[in-house]
């Protein structure tokens, strides 16, 4: 473990990037910070409420309970880690692909990263889980109908959290 307990806890912005394993409860609270590390211990984002986060390596038990923001990417997930209570995983689409690819290129440009030069190298997005709170993706999805048709936006959450 290069990097401790609780890191980036309650984050609001910015970005980490790690080049090894993080202790336990990384990104907890999370609610707008970027972060690419190479494993984590147990209960990785949890109570995450927005940012990015990638994993690249092993994960503890009790990954994203109770998280109701942001996205997680993770690598050959073991997915008897994850608490479904509350996420669903999912494939990569193209945008996600495309978000994972910038945040490796700059976990590689920031940490010299033989992971992140290797994924990007032979990328199989094949091996990557993305990690999405059910009631955020709905969010989301009505957010984004509302713009395309030229709808309220805040009146479109607000009917897709009742939903």
């Amino acid at each position: 473990v290069i990097a401790g307990n609780t890191l980036l806890y309650g984050a609001t912005g910015g970005s980490l990037f790690v080049r090894g394993r993080v202790g336990e409860r990384f990104c907890v609270r999370n609610s707008g910070a970027t972060a690419v590390v190479e494993g984590v211990g147990d209960h990785a984002c949890e109570y995450m409420t927005g940012g990015r986060v990638a994993i690249l390596g092993p994960t503890g038990r009790n990954v994203a309970a109770g998280m109701s923001g942001g996205v997680a990417y993770l690598l050959d997930l073991d997915e008897s880690q994850v608490n479904r209570e509350m996420v669903e995983l999912e494939p990569l689409a193209e945008g996600d692909v495309e978000t994972l690819r910038q945040m490796l290129a700059d976990h590689l440009r920031e940490t010299d990263s033989p992971v992140a030069a290797g994924l990007l190298d032979g990328a199989d997005w094949g091996r990557f889980h993305k990690i999405m709170p059910r009631d955020y993706k709905k969010v989301l999805a009505a957010m984004e109908q509302a713009r395309q048709d030229g709808s309220d936006v805040d009146e479109a959450v607000m009917a897709a959290s009742r939903a």
